[in-house]
């Protein structure tokens, strides 16, 4: 059975098995699991391990590292040996990465919040120019090993502060649902007492700290410009959302709005709540520049958030840049609009936090429209 907190840990309850977890423990550092390969293949399954041969001798096991991504294995357990099958990016094997630390905090009203610290290889961990990155969901969690955004960010110079705040997954039901109808309340203070605790430990230079994310992640990076403009100098938004109400007018079909309501809250019934947490009616507080982009074919967060976003913030003169993908939906998936996202999200924090930016060159291939 495995349990995940700060790592994924087993705990065996077949001891039949124990002696090769135990072996698999030792032989690398980092996280292991046993795969599941496709039905057709000659696997057996079992529920507490996953896919195995029909001899139940040869295992598929995947190890993950926060340093170096994804490796897989054949576990021989009558040797109990290993034989190495592959890794997923064996060019990133020559270079250093960064570790990520599993770090806790208390929250203000006591409560106690985990999540992951990245700083750059070879940094004093002081004063650095830090970036929050912010998951989606908000019904999911940042887990520790390989991210290669997570790597980029390090590699260009910034520490990198995730926050499993309130409503994440992974920590118990009451955890989840401590996180109901606190989209821009509580858990949005999760981060800003994340960020706080950094100051505190004097790892982040406070004038030097942006945010950034996708989805509920866009979204809290917009909340964090309108709602908190002290704490940061600069934003990026991917998909996200700015206004609730318009957000649950334009839900897709395939999703309950009834949940959205228990979760995020009533329109009819709580407008005033949700137009209070909405970054589109709090824009004339906003002090820092926001970087916007969205997929023209998305259908979980319209594209249309973003737009009147952008468009509400010209209007006042506010700095905002926003790029469509007319191709894309809820992320950018093609190669070349990923390159371009990411190449113009590296000038931007360069510009406004000073970290290292490399040149991008022509990205040829990609549909960005600047709007």
């Amino acid at each position: 059975m495995g349990f995940y907190r700060e790592k994924l840990a087993w705990q065996t309850l077949d001891q039949t098995v124990a002696e090769d977890f135990r072996r698999l423990e030792e032989f690398r550092s980092g996280e292991f699991t046993v795969l599941h390969p496709p039905y057709e293949s000659p696997i057996v399954y079992s529920s507490s391990l996953g896919r195995r041969d029909l001899q139940d001798q040869t295992w598929i096991v995947s190890y993950d590292n926060d340093q170096r991504a994804k490796q897989h294995y054949l576990y021989h357990r009558d040797s109990k040996t290993l034989t190495f099958l592959f890794g997923e990016r064996p060019a990133l094997e020559q270079y250093r990465l960064a570790p990520m630390k599993p770090i806790t905090y208390q929250a203000r009203d006591g409560l106690q919040i985990h999540g992951y610290l990245t700083l750059p290889l070879g940094s004093t961990a002081t004063q650095l120019p830090t970036v929050v990155y912010v998951h989606g969901g908000p019904q999911a969690r940042d887990r520790w090993g390989y991210h290669d955004a997570i790597q980029w960010l390090a590699n260009r110079g910034y520490a990198v502060l995730q926050v499993n705040y309130r409503g994440s997954t992974g920590y118990g039901r009451k955890f989840v649902h401590a996180g109901y109808k606190e989209w821009g309340g509580k858990m949005h203070d999760d981060l800003i007492d994340g960020v706080n605790w950094l100051i505190a430990a004097d790892i982040a230079d406070p004038k030097r700290i942006a945010i950034m994310g996708a989805s509920y992640g866009g979204y809290s990076t917009m909340a964090g410009l309108t709602l908190t403009p002290d704490i940061f100098v600069a934003g990026v938004s991917s998909v996200g959302i700015s206004n609730l109400i318009s957000h649950h007018d334009r839900y897709p079909p395939y999703w309950s709005k009834a949940r959205f309501r228990a979760r995020v809250g009533d329109p009819q019934k709580e407008a005033d709540m949700l137009k209070s947490r909405s970054p589109l009616f709090h824009i004339d507080k906003i002090r820092a520049p926001l970087l916007l982009a969205h997929g023209a074919n998305d259908v979980r967060v319209k594209a249309g958030e973003s737009e009147q976003m952008a468009a509400a913030m010209r209007q006042i003169n506010k700095p905002v840049e926003y790029t469509l993908y007319p191709d894309e939906g809820h992320r950018q998936w093609r190669p070349e609009n990923k390159f371009h996202f990411y190449a113009s999200a590296e000038e931007f924090l360069a510009k406004h936090l000073g970290g290292r930016a490399e040149p991008a060159g022509d990205i040829g291939g990609h549909s960005a429209i600047p709007r």
